[in-house]
């Protein structure tokens, strides 16, 4: 507000300070009680001088008392339209005519969207191989890190309204809880159950208030880099209100800096960047970058593999943080970063047979990765783990993996084409049910929609 009003009273000299300051072309005057009472452009202040005015010389008398303004609930219609009419920027004003923002022919500022409402949904991901080399204490110390994961069909869908007051109101439908707050302060303050939310409203830093509404597909503590898929559905969101959008690498940033920074949770890179990117990705981790590498694969091998992969959901009271802290100490041992290095191979050669259509030896790959994956960790595995493994294995599984850090979560098996229906069978006998997926391609999604009610 500060660089696009000025008082009554103030020099040329201050007036064009401001001009600069604004990028608009023009400044807004007003009067001692702060109200709006005209404007003067850059081309008005080079009219003046051209009839002999000076730098030090006082607005009064060149500015234009006679301008448009539009009304704080004016429709985004009347606006354009005259923008349309050659005006640059028009100010909108309270019903006070005090200044509350400036439309222009590039933005709308978030004031003049109080009646839209944002929409995300992220997807979670599967990870083939690599898991373990995309955290940072092995990439850094190490030559790289490379995983191949894809996003599947199973989202954490928000939903933003802005406020006209600063209240925050949270309806998680995933904690069973709605809480509300008076204003940001407020929010930062509390230690609660919404602290994954609190992380990532702390680095966004709204200067506004909002309802906001999250729910997934999936349950917490699934594997599937569901904590990422809800910050990135948030982020996705406020994304929407804002003139200078964060781009896909800086989402996926901002994701990792509020649950990795902020909550304190252990973890690697991969999430962020697939439920962001979304479709099959090769991702490579170094010291001074991480590079996305799209794999594009043909309808019919991405076709096969959803008909070969199962998942099934294993109930357990895992915590991937507490995962990761134990790789962390076991990752100092040279036996184990052996193990990661082969891991990371094992990625190339994965990279290739899916590329080439090979999901046979893609199936067989997988159990090669988690008997890799499983011997970073005691808590990756347990007894309970390797027999539903076992047992995957002799009905019919050519290969599978644990999903996630490890501990519970999900578990994926490759299972070829006629073996399927009676591995199912089985499965079920040991109590596991299926569930169903298709692979997603658009990473997280989002967009605005006008309030029916306004």
């Amino acid at each position: 507000m500060d660089n696009f009003t000025i008082s009554q009273y103030s020099t040329i000299r201050a007036c064009l300070a401001k001009i600069n300051l604004n990028g608009i072309g023009m400044v807004f005057i007003v009067d001692s009680e702060t109200r709006v009472i005209g404007v003067a452009s850059d081309g008005d202040i080079r009219s003046a001088m051209l009839d002999g005015c000076e730098l030090s010389d006082n607005i009064q008398g060149i500015f234009n008392h006679d301008f448009k303004w539009s009304s704080e609930n004016e429709s985004r219609e009347v606006i354009l339209k005259s923008l349309d009419s050659e005006i640059k920027a028009i100010p909108i004003l309270d019903e006070d005519m005090r200044f509350v923002d400036v439309a222009t022919a590039s933005s709308f500022s978030l004031s003049l969207e109080q009646n839209t409402f944002a929409r995300s949904k992220a997807p979670v991901r599967v990870s083939f191989s690599g898991g373990g080399s995309d955290l940072t204490h092995y990439f850094m110390s190490s030559d790289s890190g490379a995983v191949i994961n894809a996003t599947i069909s199973l989202y954490c869908h928000a939903t933003l309204r802005p406020r006209n007051d600063k209240k925050i109101i949270i309806d998680s439908f995933d904690l069973d809880e709605t809480i509300e707050y008076q204003h940001l302060d407020n929010m930062l303050s509390e230690d609660d159950s919404f602290g994954l939310f609190r992380s990532l409203i702390k680095l966004i830093k709204p200067d506004f208030g909002f309802d906001l509404t999250v729910k997934s597909d999936f349950p917490p503590g699934s594997g599937l880099g569901g904590s990422s898929s809800v910050m990135v559905a948030v982020l996705g969101c406020f994304n929407e209100f804002r003139r200078d959008k964060w781009n896909d690498h800086e989402l996926s940033e901002i994701a990792f800096q509020a649950e990795r920074f902020d909550m304190g949770i252990s973890g690697g890179w991969q999430d962020q960047y697939a439920t962001v990117f979304g479709g099959f990705n090769f991702i490579e981790f170094k010291k001074d970058n991480n590079l996305i590498h799209p794999l594009r694969l043909q309808d019919k091998t991405i076709l096969e593999l959803e008909e070969s992969l199962v998942l099934f959901e294993i109930s357990s009271g895992r915590d991937s943080g507490s995962i990761h802290d134990s790789q962390k100490i076991t990752m100092q041992d040279l036996k184990i970063q052996d193990l990661v290095r082969q891991n990371v191979d094992h990625s190339y050669d994965m990279k290739e047979k899916v590329l080439k259509g090979k999901l046979r030896d893609f199936g067989l790959g997988l159990n090669v990765a988690w008997n890799l994956k499983r011997q970073f960790s005691n808590k990756i595995s347990n007894e309970k783990l390797d027999e539903i493994y076992s047992y995957a294995i002799e009905e019919g599984a050519l290969g599978g993996k644990l999903l996630g850090a490890g501990g519970g979560g999900f578990f994926m098996f490759f299972v070829e084409n006629f073996s399927k229906n009676s591995f199912l069978r089985s499965m079920k006998q040991r109590g596991l049910t299926e569930t169903r997926f298709q692979f997603d391609d658009k990473g997280m999604q989002s967009w605005t929609m006008r309030d029916a009610k306004y």
